[in-house]
């Protein structure tokens, strides 16, 4: 049985962060949850995290990120490299099926089991089946609108669900 699909985006604009997510859960070819909550705010409403993948696996990353977020008073970087460094290292984690995208007020990474940490050039990461069509349109919608960060990503999830058959219109937007 193969899971599918999720998308998460995440931009940066004018100073405000915004990180959206879809609630489809796909098991095959049916679509078997349409609310599932893929994004959230922790470490005291200070970061944002948004998942694609496994959800167990996700939620197991989530702890271990809270974990490494306390162990280094929120320090976001530092966490996210430390995560990383497990992940790839631990013969349990290394198991583990997803990816995340972190952001703070100043930082914005992708973390991945292959050991990535990485922050993009641009104030915009998109994961997951329709990543690839939401970060399109969060750029074209950047250079070209004055739409806010919460509009830009809602505007662009919306044309990722258009396109996607594994990502749905009803989104949670997380801003900070």
């Amino acid at each position: 049985m193969n899971y599918h699909g999720t998308t998460i985006l995440a931009v940066r604009k004018d100073g405000k962060i915004a990180v959206a997510g879809d609630g489809q859960v796909t098991l095959n070819d049916t679509v078997i949850k349409h609310h599932a909550k893929k994004v959230r705010k922790i470490y005291n409403d200070q970061i944002i995290v948004g998942f694609a993948g496994a959800t167990a696996d996700a939620f197991t990353l989530y702890d271990k990120f809270e974990a490494k977020l306390e162990r280094y008073n929120g320090n976001l970087t530092r966490s996210a490299v430390e995560l990383a460094r497990d992940w790839r290292t631990d013969k349990y984690l290394r198991r583990l099926e997803a990816i995340l995208i972190a952001v703070d007020k100043t930082n914005m990474f992708l973390i991945s089991g292959n050991g990535d940490v990485i922050e993009p050039d641009e104030d915009i990461i998109g994961i997951g089946s329709g990543g690839t069509a939401a970060r399109a349109a969060a750029a074209a919608l950047i250079k070209h609108s004055d739409l806010n960060a919460k509009r830009l990503v809602e505007e662009s999830m919306a044309i990722a669900a258009s396109l996607c058959i594994y990502t749905n219109n009803w989104f949670v937007v997380e801003e900070l």
